[in-house]
């Protein structure tokens, strides 16, 4: 039974070796012009095996996880997406693996190919049965999607750089390349600024809670070393309270006749204004200097309170000063009402049937998440008028030549709680309180048997797949992990593989990496719909 998530595309037929025993002592090694990659992959392995991992000059006896570059098969896939590396095309990673009587080979065209097939190894030898015993076997893999991303939300609940590392290398583990990070809304700013150090000033004894220059390039070198690229996002117009605290008097955009003061919201930015373009423009400077990868998210997301006109104009000199600091902006769905090129890249998270909006009050008085969160048939009025516009959003895209990252709130959005009926009686406070209120909650395979086919996106117009976790209801880096696991790892199998897995064969590859996740002291669901070993 495969037990390896993503799924390997091509497994071919096994048979029950004497050898090698997983449970033993292992070596690791690597061939030329994979020194590093071996560096990271011994990093990764040591949870898992401790000191059954040999060091590199060891003569114990035992097999031996060998990474090779050089000839592989030919990758039974075909690449689609954007690279989030930057390059044109996407880059290979692809790779052949054999599990044989003297341990395991790994062998891939590039080195971000041989650490790809180090995860699937290290997967087969954590999670090898009682028996300490591999089948013999040989795989063959490559991603459907060359953008599989994580986005995680430290504005909200801030994540500290140590902990952050962690949830890199679980992604790591699960073959996703992209970690975005929401480092700025109404409840923080979390990067340093320089040109504005008032974003992230220190009062009184307040513990620091952002990340210096120095650990934001210590983040990025980290991930790098795992293959995964950083993308920040510096989320306006709207969003914009800490920035509107740290240097005051900056302006309110123009809002909507009738609008204004019927709704709590924090007025969005008028990148009109001079001041307010030049504090912008420092602080996307300082952000795209810091930012080794090529990518920067400038949010444009719900801003409520902005005329169309003024909206757009936000966006396009949003995009035009990323774009002057070399950079290549990316941006929410809404973001394509300014217009659209073929090199935006525009992320699709909402549409209006997503919203789940009562039509009744008799609807909503059936709906006790909304009612919890104060929801009444005048604020979804308000809702349905302001998320109607999305339902062309994807439209506007195509039209423009542009690509999308799907990210639909309806399956990606993880922090969606967890469903009664698959709640533990021991957890069921915190799927009651983890949850965001406002979301019908769902079980795994909800999320588990999403396909990207279903929003009719035509397949060269897809840049990737991205999960997210947005922070207002999370405490610590317990709750964070929680609501990611299990249903990152489902994620991560659709984004590789394009489709969803069977879900009865998936659920019970699922059901083996708790283990995994108790080694790396992750706190996770144990949700009753996969059957937990």
């Amino acid at each position: 039974m495969n037990v390896v998530v993503p799924a390997p595309a091509l497994p071919a037929a096994r048979t029950r070796l004497r050898g090698p025993a997983a449970a033993g002592p292992w070596h690791l090694r690597a061939g030329p012009g994979l020194a590093q990659v071996e560096e990271t992959v011994r990093a990764l392995l040591e949870p898992h095996l401790g000191a059954r991992l040999l060091p590199a000059a060891s003569d114990v006896p035992g097999p031996e996880l060998r990474l090779t570059l050089g000839q592989a098969p030919p990758p039974p896939r075909r690449t689609v997406g954007v690279a989030p590396g930057g390059t044109s095309e996407p880059v290979d990673e692809s790779y052949g693996l054999t599990v044989g009587q003297d341990g395991i080979v790994c062998r891939a065209p590039t080195a971000v190919g041989a650490f790809r097939a180090a995860t699937t190894a290290l997967q087969l030898i954590a999670l090898a049965g009682p028996d300490g015993e591999l089948d013999a076997q040989e795989l063959s893999d490559a991603p459907r999607y060359a953008w599989r991303g994580l986005l995680v939300d430290p504005a909200r609940c801030f994540v500290e750089p140590g902990d952050l590392r962690r949830i890199v290398d679980l992604a790591a583990l699960y073959k996703i390349n992209v970690l975005h990070l929401h480092l700025t809304d109404n409840e923080g700013w979390r990067i340093e600024c320089r040109s504005t150090p008032s974003l992230t000033a220190r009062h009184g004894a307040e513990k620091k809670a952002h990340y210096s220059v120095e650990e934001y390039a210590a983040l990025q070198e980290y991930a790098a070393r795992r293959y995964i690229t950083l993308v920040p996002e510096i989320d306006l117009p709207g969003h914009c309270a800490t920035l509107r605290a740290a240097v005051p008097g900056l302006p309110d955009a123009p809002a909507p006749q009738g609008l204004a003061g019927r709704f709590p919201y924090v007025p969005p930015l008028d990148l009109s204004d001079p001041r307010t373009r030049t504090v912008v423009r420092e602080v996307l400077a300082d952000v795209c200097a810091m930012t080794t990868g090529p990518f920067v998210h400038i949010g444009c997301d719900e801003a409520v309170g902005i005329t169309d006109a003024g909206f757009a104009q936000a966006v396009r000199a949003l995009c035009s000063l990323v774009r002057e600091f070399g950079k290549r902006p990316v941006a929410w769905q809404e973001s394509a009402r300014a217009g659209v090129t073929e090199q935006d890249l525009t992320q699709y998270w909402v549409d209006p049937d997503m919203m789940e909006l009562p039509a009744t009050a008799e609807e909503l008085a059936g709906r006790p998440e909304l009612l919890v969160a104060g929801y009444t048939m005048e604020l979804v009025g308000a809702l349905r008028r302001f998320f109607e516009p999305s339902g062309d959003d994807v439209r506007r895209v195509l039209a423009g030549g542009g690509r999308l990252i799907l990210s639909p709130q309806s399956h990606l959005y993880l922090d969606r709680g967890y469903a009664a009926d698959i709640t533990p009686t021991a957890r069921a406070a915190d799927a009651a309180r983890l949850g965001f209120p406002s979301y019908r909650p769902r079980d795994v395979r909800h999320t588990a048997t999403w396909d990207p086919a279903e929003h009719g996106i035509p397949e060269d117009r897809v840049a990737g797949v991205e999960a997210t976790l947005f922070g207002e209801v999370l405490q610590g880096i317990d709750d964070l992990t929680t609501m990611l696991l299990p249903r990152l790892a489902s994620v991560a199998e659709t984004a590789w593989s394009g489709r969803p897995a069977g879900w009865e064969e998936h659920r019970a590859a699922l059901a083996h990496h708790g283990r995994l996740w108790t080694r790396l002291r992750l706190a996770y669901f144990p949700a009753t719909d996969v059957p937990w070993l």
